[in-house]
């Protein structure tokens, strides 16, 4: 039998809302936590560390990037949520022979905001996510407002060892800097570049952030990079408050004026 691939376009794909919801999106998963679809969801990764209690009431369908295509296929979804960079292009076509999937693609908040917005619509829960819009524009003005009087400082954002890589100025992470009042010193680079730690432009940054995710750089590591570096700030980061799009952004804005106020 041939199947004609269902990857979405209209947010009123579906009648009714879907009774049977894969996330392969770890932030999106905490997202429909938000938005109050426990009932709906019946999968995730075993990256969808929040909420922790779905970790045990979900069936866990492997990683983002390796998902268990048979595990899905026989859980029979009626909605895949997948998202475009986090996601392998061969997994999401192969699934969307089967299944209907909607691909989300963020890159900056306003598209963070859009894709909350969409699934609201989508899933039927458009009040929920319009009200969660309103909240996450209430905190990036208090930011703004708290930050309005600083300096832009210079900083490299790692986020993996061995070998190391940064990210470039197409990226969400680095648009969530922006709003923190760092400027990337890779932000002409795309995507995710990798480097080394002789690679000049470090010695322009003024402040070096080691992610915990998705690598989990440790105090370990900032001690042996701050031993390259002595003169330099470095600083462990919060990888979710920076990389998480969905409902962490309500936390990321506050955690941004903190780490920013320390400096």
């Amino acid at each position: 039998m041939h199947f004609c691939p269902m990857i979405l376009q209209s947010t009123s794909y579906f009648e009714s809302l879907p009774a049977r919801v894969i996330s392969l999106v770890p932030s999106q998963t905490e997202l429909l936590f938000h938005l109050g679809l426990s009932g709906e969801v019946i999968g995730i990764t075993k990256f969808c560390v929040h909420p922790s209690q779905w970790r045990k009431e979900k069936n866990l369908i492997g990683g983002t990037k390796n998902p268990n295509l048979d595990r899905i296929i026989s859980l029979s979804p009626s909605l895949i949520i997948a998202n475009f960079e986090e996601n392998r292009k061969e997994d999401i076509e192969a699934l969307a022979t089967l299944f209907p999937v909607w691909i989300t693609d963020v890159f900056n908040l306003e598209s963070a905001l859009q894709m909350i917005g969409d699934l609201g619509e989508l899933l039927h829960k458009g009040r929920e996510a319009e009200n969660l819009q309103r909240e996450i524009r209430e905190k990036q003005t208090q930011n703004s407002r708290m930050l309005r009087n600083k300096e832009f400082i210079s900083v490299a954002y790692l986020i993996w060892k061995k070998p190391y890589m940064t990210l470039g100025g197409d990226t969400f992470i680095h648009a969530m800097l922006h709003e923190a009042k760092f400027r990337n010193v890779f932000g002409e680079e795309k995507r995710y570049p990798q480097i080394s730690l002789s690679d000049p432009r470090l010695a322009c940054a003024d402040l070096i952030l080691l992610s915990t995710e998705p690598y989990p750089f440790s105090e370990k590591d900032r001690e042996e990079i701050k031993i390259i570096f002595p003169n330099k700030k470095v600083i462990l980061a919060d990888g979710e408050m920076f990389s998480w799009f969905g409902s962490r952004l309500r936390e990321a804005f506050p955690y941004l004026t903190s780490l920013r106020n320390q400096l």
